[in-house]
């Protein structure tokens, strides 16, 4: 179905056709925070508000690596598009085509067929994805968290590894089972390996086979530091903690191949590993470059200090899909702190390029970072001075991100998880078959006996 220019949305009856269509691609934190802010600053009637995303909701992503490691539920780190907007319209599916020119974008909904939505002003909040190498066997055997269904995969997989090694006597799948591979050193993967490790140092207690010695967790990385957002005295710091867990720290290393889960490393280390977990990076999403939009130098849209496009009427941009000038020669990081801080910048000036008035450049100077690794450990730089690591990074860690996780709702949720995780052991019940739910009633489904004997099911 093709829509006219006059895309129709209508909220609470009435005929729409003639008021400003603001299009917001992605429901993320650009996106929300955007929506958010027009739906309270803009006037009854004055404009429509619609955001495209596949998900019905927003995740907050720092958790990721907590919710991972049972922390925090799954559904505690999200937040449900629809019952944070008032007036805008959140449709599930896809924009997979964006054309500037007849203002207009192709959209394929989660179910049904595709359309043509046509707007006034573009909001471009697409975000980012996983940044992959064509490495041998990682498209197969690798896996991202990036999402909240990686991190509760990650969960449930790395506790049914255990589960594998000790049920067997085979030292060979024991080995395999009991290798953790993490590439990159990022925020994403430092955080996600500790969490993980002390999700699996907890573990192993409950499986009389494995001593934690069996145990092996390796952190590749292809630079010569890791978590170079807290710069390097706090870098440093949190790698020598890192290894002191007995993390197998790789610096200015590559993973060369990961075919049939053997993991070959460039300096030479050969070993087979039943979990890879890639975190070496991102890039913007694919719908940034299937459109006639400009883009810089690595594929970001073209912004300018004002958060709109250049050479685009109309359109703007902020967060991972996008490269900001920060007014000294560089570009903002592509970070949620920015994009947070972006949102309102964004939206006034939305509404002031719709009211004909003055637009506002951002301008945001770096507060510092926080990291989490693990149980009552971290690592924080904060506004370029303070520098911590330990107990008192980790506190850091927690409050600066309850206080920044989205809706009330979500933050009191969050903290009746932690406040739980002090006063109850941890949970250990994995659910891998989550990954496959109609395995079990496909299997009913067949014979269950061959020959005499109870079929094996692989």
């Amino acid at each position: 179905m093709t829509e006219s220019r006059n895309y129709r949305l209508v909220h609470g009856g009435g005929d729409e056709a003639e008021i400003p269509h603001i299009l917001i691609v992605g429901g993320g934190y650009l996106g929300m925070y955007t929506a958010r802010r027009l739906e309270k600053k803009l006037g009854a009637g004055e404009a429509r508000i619609t955001v495209i995303d596949p998900n019905s909701y927003m995740t907050y992503q720092p958790f990721l690596p907590e919710t991972a490691a049972g922390s925090i539920s799954p559904r505690h780190v999200v937040v449900p598009l629809r019952k944070v907007f008032k007036r805008a319209r959140v449709l599930g599916g896809r924009v997979v085509r964006i054309d500037q020119a007849d203002r207009t974008v192709r959209y394929e909904p989660n179910a049904g067929e595709p359309e043509t939505i046509a707007y006034d002003y573009l909001v471009m909040a697409a975000g980012a994805v996983s940044r992959t190498l064509p490495i041998p066997g990682l498209a197969e055997w690798g896996v991202g968290i990036k999402t909240v269904e990686e991190a509760a995969y990650l969960r449930n997989h790395i506790l049914n590894q255990l589960a594998i090694a000790d049920s067997t006597d085979d030292e060979a799948t024991r080995r395999k089972a009991l290798n953790f591979v993490f590439v990159g050193g990022g925020f994403a993967g430092a955080e996600a390996i500790a969490e993980l490790e002390d999700l699996v140092r907890d573990a192993v207690r409950l499986h009389p086979s494995i001593d934690l010695e069996d145990v092996q967790f390796y952190l590749i990385e292809a630079a010569d530091k890791i978590l170079p957002e807290v710069g390097p005295e706090v870098g440093t710091k949190a790698l020598n903690q890192l290894r002191r867990r007995g993390i197998d720290v790789r610096l200015k290393t590559f993973l060369e191949s990961a075919v049939d889960q053997r993991v070959k490393l460039s300096d030479g280390t050969e070993f087979e590993a039943g979990t890879l977990v890639w975190t070496a990076g991102v890039k913007p999403s694919p719908v940034v470059a299937a459109s006639d939009l400009p883009l810089g130098p690595k594929g970001h849209l073209d912004t300018s200090e004002y958060l709109t496009v250049n050479g685009a009427e109309n359109v703007f941009a902020g967060g991972d899909n996008a490269q900001v000038p920060d007014g000294n020669g560089g570009y903002y990081p592509p970070n949620a702190q920015n994009a947070v801080r972006q949102a309102p910048v964004l939206a006034d000036n939305v509404i002031a390029s719709l009211r004909g008035s003055e637009l506002k450049a951002y301008r945001h100077k770096n507060l510092g970072a926080v990291a989490g690794l693990g149980l009552h450990k971290g690592a924080a730089q904060l506004f370029g001075k303070i520098k911590l690591n330990g107990r008192l990074a980790w506190y850091a860690h927690r409050a600066y991100h309850l206080f920044a996780v989205p809706t009330f709702n979500r933050k009191m949720r969050v903290l009746s998880d932690w406040t739980l995780a002090f006063l109850l052991r941890r949970d250990f019940a994995a659910l891998p078959e989550m990954a496959e739910p109609r395995q079990a009633f496909e299997e009913a489904s067949q014979p269950q006996v061959e020959d005499g004997r109870l079929r094996r099911v692989s």
